[in-house]
């Protein structure tokens, strides 16, 4: 899987929001990032549920 760090545009897969597009805010560690959808609210994500547009 690509490097995901911040600033990285992204879909999510997985969940009541997949396919909604986000961007990568800030790594937390190796397995979670926080990201920010559309609409402005910042939540915590899986890298797993995460594929990197572009």
């Amino acid at each position: 899987m690509a490097a995901i760090k911040a600033g990285t545009v992204c879909i999510l897969k997985k969940g009541r929001r997949a396919g909604s597009k986000v961007t990568v805010t800030k790594v937390i560690d190796d397995m979670f990032v926080e990201v920010q959808d559309e609409k402005g609210k910042v939540r915590r994500s899986s890298i797993m549920h995460l594929e990197p547009v572009g």
